[in-house]
């Protein structure tokens, strides 16, 4: 620990009060101390090139990923940002997800979603660069960097309210340290998607840098900053409005403003929040927010009941929030192990009997309790809690469901707080009144280092996990043991793998095995799970297992009953286990009794059509197979194998006239038919 050097005379004396806030703390005289300090050189522009070589090393290994997980939704499947340029009006016009799902429904997720600005990112780059994910990563690595170091010019001027300039530079470097190393932020910046975390943050921190310098300064040119930093914020993600609360915040514990001057630079960013909710209502006309959805994997809170799902009592939710609340906390810190994926059953159902639900608790109305009683003195520890707790609220789930228990990203702007007040904490752990005279906190700053250091390992080791979404899945199932989701997640990316490989080969096999576990899991965790249930039975089919197959495939059918690809392959899976029936195990009242029912999801099905001909021909019904084979030709008129056939059975009738026509109209559209007919014939095949 640097005192001030020998020679100079510290500061001493209380300074003046200040009338417009009687609750002013007693500091030192922070600008006598500076004055002292004239020769000590800043260790400012050391500390930039550190934060910014450190978000380099720390995410490097990130930059040869691929796209994964909500990837697809804001970038390769999203038809407005892969128009580039060109999908500006519908990227601004439209729901952020309309690009994705392609449909003019409004409310695509509860509460619809309106994140505009790094859609336009997206597409900007797509159209200078191309389609390569390292752009897009390297960048989100650049603007990560950027916002650890307008973090840090942020919190050094802050500092710089109660304690010298040189101890509040390192003091902001120990905070920006934390944020930029922390493992928790790896999905915000290893995923793409996650853009819309740190633009959000990045604008927030930027517009309130801006609006302090404004405030010192007198000049207006720094608040026209501050406006156009918070629209890039706020058109970046919805969190950014809890900034309303932060602003008048900072400007309390960080400055001699009056209320009535608080009020006038907070009018600023309130006017651009009106602006965002105006614009983003007549975007999203018949979105309601607050909205609550019935289905599991949108609302975490609902829970079996007999065969339905009904919501959690007022207690269990309110228990269960506090829980992931909770979980917060610890993996701010001890953050290990780290998933994507809280989803159902993952989280468990608490309710106030369970001890993890009540600490959490007292843990939150100990820090509000902190924060407010620190209005007074306007300690930074009470203003990091503040902030924190602030920028929770709206993800918090306890005034909005926002679809998922907790989510690593979304503690990525409340994290900010938790370091301020963990440096803070820890510089009056180690210094106490000594703080003031300090020029270097070196024990703060070995402590912080220790941590940093344990945190950038954890976050080098974390990032391969994002490598696609195999990886991802893979690895993330292992720890979400509990979560449907990521189960389901896992199974359908290893069905799509499979799907393009050569059949029949060992590889495909083993995807399709592992996949059919996977989703076996999610139904067991979800029995409603629709899409594990369609999943697995198309899992089924690849696999040649049609009696489980069809089992599935029936549950997803008996859940959404209007889903079209679950029709369709339902059909299938009926057909070949009719085929299957009929040709391996010769039991023909079953072999009918599948064939009849795909031929009643699609009467037009011509491989189905046929399969009955066939199957009525074995058990000499002729004249049905007759109608079975008319019926196919007419969905084939232009297969040469449809006339074959249906001439065999105009001879099974005894009708040798149009037998004959049957057969020329074949040869004319294959000559080689018969030839084709004889070797099927010998090869045993139908």
């Amino acid at each position: 620990m640097s005192k001030v050097p020998k020679g100079r005379k510290p500061a001493s004396g209380k300074p003046t009060p200040n009338k417009s806030i009687p609750n002013k703390p007693v500091l030192p005289d922070v600008q006598e101390i500076n004055a002292t300090l004239d020769q000590e050189k800043s260790p400012q522009r050391m500390h930039l090139l550190l934060l910014l070589g450190l978000s380099i090393l720390l995410y490097a290994n990130t930059l040869s990923h691929d796209f994964a997980l909500d990837d697809a939704i804001v970038i390769t499947d999203n038809m407005h940002v892969q128009k580039g340029w060109a999908g500006f009006k519908d990227i601004f016009y439209k729901d952020t997800f309309h690009g994705f799902f392609k449909t003019d429904k409004q409310g695509l997720l509860e509460g619809g979603r309106y994140r505009p600005f790094t859609l336009a990112m997206f597409a900007v780059e797509l159209s200078i660069f191309g389609k390569s994910p390292f752009w897009g990563h390297l960048f989100n690595l650049l603007w990560y960097g950027l916002t650890g170091i307008v973090l840090y010019l942020l919190s050094s001027g802050l500092f710089a309210y109660r304690w010298n300039k040189i101890l509040s530079a390192w003091l902001a470097f120990a905070v920006a340290l934390v944020f930029i190393a922390h493992p928790l932020h790896t999905e915000a910046v290893a995923n793409i998607k996650g853009r819309d975390e740190i633009m959000a943050l990045l604008g927030c921190l930027g517009a309130l840098y801006f609006s302090l310098r404004s405030y010192h300064s007198k000049q207006i040119g720094w608040e026209a900053l501050a406006v156009l930093a918070f629209l890039i914020g706020i058109f970046s993600k919805e969190n950014a409005i809890t900034f309303l609360a932060v602003v008048p915040l900072t400007y309390w514990f960080f400055t001699d403003a009056s209320v009535s001057k608080i009020i006038r630079h907070t009018a600023p960013f309130l006017v651009v929040a009106l602006l965002f909710l105006l614009i983003r209502s007549a975007v999203l006309p018949n979105v309601q927010i607050g909205t609550v959805s019935r289905e599991l994997m949108n609302n975490p809170f609902l829970k079996l009941e007999g065969t339905q799902y009904v919501p959690f009592t007022g207690a269990e939710k309110q228990a269960t929030v506090f829980y992931t609340l909770g979980k917060y906390l610890q993996l701010f810190l001890a953050p290990y192990p780290l998933t994507h994926d809280y989803y159902p059953m993952q989280i468990p159902r608490m309710d106030w009997s369970k001890p993890a639900s009540i600490l959490s608790f007292l843990l939150y109305l100990g820090m509000g309790i902190y924060g407010v009683l620190g209005l007074r003195k306007k300690s930074p520890i009470a203003y990091g809690f503040l902030f924190y707790l602030s920028t929770l609220s709206i993800v918090s789930n306890l005034f909005l469901v926002v679809g998922t228990n907790m989510s690593e990203r979304l503690v990525f702007m409340p994290s900010v707080g938790l370091c301020i007040a963990l440096v803070a904490g820890l510089a009056a752990l180690f210094y106490g009144t000594k703080l003031p005279q300090t020029l270097r906190p070196q024990s703060l700053l070995v402590s912080i280092g220790a941590v940093a250091l344990v945190f950038g390992g954890l976050t080098i080791l974390r990032n391969p996990a994002w490598k696609n979404n195999l990886t991802l899945f893979r690895t993330d199932a292992k720890t979400s043991v509990n979560s449907a989701k990521v189960h389901n997640a896992l199974g359908g990316q290893l069905v799509s793998d499979a799907e393009k490989i050569k059949k029949d080969s060992l590889t495909r096999t083993a995807l399709l095995e592992e996949a059919a576990i996977s989703l076996q899991r999610a139904v067991e965790l979800y029995p409603g799970y629709k899409d594990a249930f369609f999943l697995l039975g198309t899992c089924n089919i690849h696999l040649k297992k049609y009696p489980e197959a069809v089992k599935y495939l029936e549950g997803a059918y008996s859940l959404n009953a209007s889903d079209t690809n679950t029709i369709n392959n339902l059909t299938v899976a009926y057909r070949l286990l009719g085929q299957e029936e009929g040709e391996k195990r010769g039991n023909l009242a079953n072999a009918f009794t599948y064939l009849k029912k795909a031929l009643t999801f699609d009467p037009n099905d011509y491989a189905t059509l046929r399969l009955l001909g066939v199957a009525s021909n074995v058990a000499q019904d002729f004249p049905d197979a007759l109608g079975y084979f008319e019926k196919a030709k007419n969905q084939m008129p232009q297969h040469a194998d449809a006339w074959f056939e249906l001439g065999m059975a105009y001879q099974f009738v005894k009708d040798n006239a149009n037998a004959q026509q049957a057969f020329a109209k074949a040869q004319q559209l294959d000559p080689d038919i018969q030839q084709k007919f004889r070797d099927r014939n010998k090869s045993g095949g139908q």
